[in-house]
């Protein structure tokens, strides 16, 4: 009922908006000039954007009297204003910074943003996290949502994976840090990434750029604007990214962890008055690359005995990797690789003045198809031959919202619902060396590659999420210097799902793991390793979101502002297999996780001088999530991607600086810098590191053997309260700049230096702190040059990790705790030239 109530709504906004269009409305006001056009900043401070026409803007308080042309705005509060004015630690790139930083999708982002945190094992599992906070590190699991919002043009984008997507005909990105729970949901519990494309011109204009490199890299982006008539505009734009892999698989005789992107995106744009407009916009993305691999990195000793540990066992099958230097960048993986992916969808926008203010419709429907195939064994050997779990997701938005101003009050209120829908047929093979690998070596079954071989578990999953709510806003100003904005957001949510594992072994035969089972059987050893699994797990719930900000003018250009929210990320189901009780039945007690609790408390001062040439902006927090949604690692083999617990308590808490400066027309500098200091404040039953796992559960009265002693005792679990969040570091930082010379080349035009470097300190890659898997600081530093002629061309080469760090983007353990780390060498030195025209 939920979910056809969602669809009636999106049909009643677009009945609301063929309403609005044969109304009509006032008449059009003259649209004022847009801002002047600067020379590309690198800023996330201070990149100018355009400034919004009056017929643009919804009738809330506008730009303030003399504000310069340069002033960026954004809509972080769901109305335009300037973002020095917002009490919102909130970082901003133009499409001119994008361009001239590289950063065409949102890993690139994080070489400029320190405190954003972008992690992809390839697309599905991808993490992206704001201050530490946001998905579970680790693999993803469907059945909750990440703590940090992905919107393009005010439509939600459920999947993770569409931040692997490249960026097309960007206007601007606004990273908001913090939580945004009352105007961006229940679920943006670390913050929101909010993307608005170029709007459809009335001007015909277009745009063509083509970049080619080492490693086979070939980039081409074109979009094209302009008139239908007097009331309709079009924009469309395509992009295509190739790129041979970075790593070589000696297996196949092939490079893999290649880049293979493909993007196409329409908008038609009605505007019969300048108070009201309709705005049609569709898109589809494709991604086929040979992808995604993690190979070799070390060993390290875990419980188990040791010719149980990787060692032992590779030397058991006289096998060796091609290289224990994963900066050789050679793997030997058997298993077919593929990592397919297609997004898209449409959505239909409508803003109509009306009264006072501005009331706006969303509907959006999108999906994702996902095609994966894996080496889940990270080795060239049979162990497991096939590791797949093809999905299809389906979501629909609504989202009514009204914005205005009455007198000292500014404000906006809304409905919005969410409904989401994901089918998973997935399948994992067990092959010839899996009984040797997999089983204890005393066990008989171990030297008999029929126990375990062809062993299949056949994954059904689904799952469905209804969201529904209601949620204000009010900004208060109590005199022209004194602001208070309090929000409420009530939220409505429900999740269902269905899992079931259907195991068949070698000759075909679906097993029956039901107890009892003779210890020491082929069966019992089977039912070990991929046990069938039948659960139909629930969660629903209410909660409301809240917060309260005061701000206040210093000055004319110093704003001080404070910050208190209560925020709630929804509670979430397992999908992915539960772990096994001593009778390898599933614990259906972890069928689901309770919502997470987030009290943040901010303070942040926002400031410009020298005639505004200089921007310094500080912020601090202090974030206490309580019911942390963590994903832990499964010591079981047949839990494919680990499941789903709470953390009694996490925290996070730091301070924030962006700065920039012009100190002339021809030079432009920024920096940003971040400390953050993001633990477990309490997690007393969390998954042990692999070098405390393996071995023999300690019993009562015994104690666990020190870590990394072969065949010693394991504790049930560990307490890893106080230890580090995984995948943020305590430091990061960006600075670079950009210096222009006047030249008369080709007419008028300007040759440009420009440098981006960036810092990330030490950090865990493993949800419980291991020795084996904390990835070492990185300095990184990109560099380009070229020429701009008369804004309408330019022509430039780049370098990309000039120094050609070894750095590592992730690194995991193999399941079973064999003590084998594999991880995932980022990319090496890059280098190419771009071309770019704009008519």
């Amino acid at each position: 009922m939920a979910s056809r109530a969602i669809r009636i709504g999106s049909l009643a906004g677009v009945s609301l908006i063929a309403a609005m269009a044969v109304q009509g409305a006032a008449s059009a006001q003259t649209a004022a000039p847009a801002g002047a056009d600067t020379a590309p900043a690198a800023s996330a401070a201070s990149t100018p954007a355009p400034v919004a026409t009056p017929a643009e803007r919804p009738r809330e308080r506008t730009v303030p009297a003399g504000a310069p042309s340069g002033d960026i705005l954004v809509t972080a509060r769901r109305r335009s204003e300037t973002v020095q004015k917002v009490p919102l630690a909130i970082s901003v790139l133009d499409a001119r910074a994008i361009d001239a930083t590289g950063s065409f999708n949102v890993l690139k982002l994080t070489q400029i943003q320190p405190s954003l945190q972008f992690y992809s094992t390839n697309p599905r599992n991808t993490t992206v996290n704001i201050r530490g906070l946001g998905q579970p590190f680790g693999l993803i699991n469907d059945g909750i949502e990440p703590g940090v919002g992905f919107y393009i043009d005010q439509v939600y984008y459920a999947r993770p994976g569409s931040a692997t997507f490249d960026f097309l005909d960007i206007d601007r990105v606004e990273v908001l840090r913090g939580p945004q729970g009352t105007l961006y949901g229940k679920n943006t519990t670390a913050g929101a990434i909010s993307i608005t494309l170029k709007e459809p011109s009335f001007t015909p204009e277009g745009q063509v750029e083509v970049s080619a490199g080492n490693l086979g890299f070939v980039q081409g982006k074109a979009s094209v604007s302009g008139p239908l008539s007097d009331t309709v505009a079009v924009r469309i734009g395509a992009s295509v990214t190739k790129r041979d892999g970075t790593i070589h698989n000696i297996t196949t005789n092939a490079d893999v962890n290649s880049q293979d992107n493909l993007g196409v995106r329409g908008t038609l744009l009605f505007k019969p008055t300048s108070d009201f407009k309709l705005t049609l916009s569709g898109d589809y993305n494709r991604q086929n690359p040979d992808c995604c691999v993690q190979i070799y990195v070390r060993t390290g000793a875990t419980q188990r005995p040791l010719n149980r540990q990787f060692a032992g066992l590779a030397a058991a099958f006289n096998y060796a990797p091609p290289s224990t230097d994963a900066f050789d960048r050679v793997t030997d993986l058997d298993a077919t690789l593929r990592a397919k992916q297609t997004i898209g969808g449409v959505s239909l926008k409508a803003e109509w003045d009306v009264g006072p203010g501005t009331l706006t419709s969303v509907s959006a429907w999108r999906f994702w198809d996902w095609k994966p195939s894996n080496d889940r064994d990270f080795t060239g050997l049979p162990i497991t031959t096939v590791s797949q779990n093809p999905s299809h997701q389906n979501q629909y938005t609504q989202e009514f919202r009204y914005a205005g101003t009455s007198g000292p009050i500014d404000y906006v209120g809304g409905l919005y619902g969410f409904y989401q829908k994901i089918d998973t047929t997935g399948s994992q093979v067990q092959g010839p060396a899996a009984s040797r690998w997999l089983l204890n070596p005393t066990s008989a079954n171990a030297s008999n590659p029929a126990v375990l071989n062809g062993l299949t578990s056949l994954n059904d999953i689904h799952f469905k999420n209804t969201s529904l709510a209601a949620f204000g806003q009010v900004t208060w100003h109590v005199t022209d210097r004194l602001r208070l904005q309090p929000g409420l957001r009530v939220n409505y949510d429900k999740k269902t799902g269905s899992y079931v594992a259907t195991v068949i072994n070698g000759q075909g035969v679906t097993i029956n793991c039901a107890p009892p089972l003779t210890s020491g059987s082929a069966l019992a050893d089977q039912c070990a390793t991929l046990p069938p699994q039948s659960y139909n797990p629930k969660f629903s719930d209410w909660n409301v979101s809240g917060d309260f900000t005061a701000s206040f003018d210093v000055a004319r250009d110093v704003l001080a502002y404070a910050t208190y929210a209560k925020s709630f990320k929804s509670g979430g189901i397992n999908l992915s297999g539960l772990p096994l009780d001593a009778n390898n039945q599933p614990i259906l007690s972890s069928g689901s996780v309770k919502p997470e609790s987030v009290n943040h408390y901010e303070v942040g001062l926002k400031t410009q001088f020298l005639d505004r040439r200089v921007t310094f902006n500080v912020a601090g927090f202090w974030t206490d999530v309580k019911n942390y949604q963590a994903t832990v690692t499964n010591g079981q083999l047949g839990v494919i991607r680990g499941y789903l617990a709470n953390a009694g308590k996490v925290r996070t808490r730091g301070v924030e600086l962006d700065a920039s400066f012009r100190p002339t027309s021809q030079l432009s500098l920024y920096a940003s810098g971040a400390f953050t200091d993001a633990k477990y404040v309490k997690f007393v039953d969390a998954p042990c590191p692999p070098e405390l796992a393996g071995g023999t559960a300690v019993t009562a009265g015994q104690t666990p053997s020190a870590p990394g002693t072969p065949g010693g005792r394991s504790p049930l679990a560990c307490d890893i309260s106080g230890q580090w969040l995984p995948g943020v570091s305590r430091w990061a930082g960006s600075h670079g700049g950009e210096y222009r010379i006047p030249a008369k080349l080709f007419g008028d035009s300007e040759i440009f230096f420009g440098y981006d470097g960036s810092y990330r300190s030490k950090f865990s890659s493993n949800p419980s702190r291991s020795a084996y898997t904390d990835i070492a600081g990185y300095y990184l530093a990109n560099i380009r040059t070229g020429i701009r002629v008369n804004r309408t061309w330019e022509l430039y080469g780049w370098v990309r990790n000039v120094f050609d760090k070894n750095y590592y983007e992730v690194l995991a353990t193999q399941s079973g705790n064999t003590g084998l780390v594999v991880g995932q060498p980022a990319d090496p030195r890059t280098y190419g030239a771009t071309v770019k025209a704009r008519f």
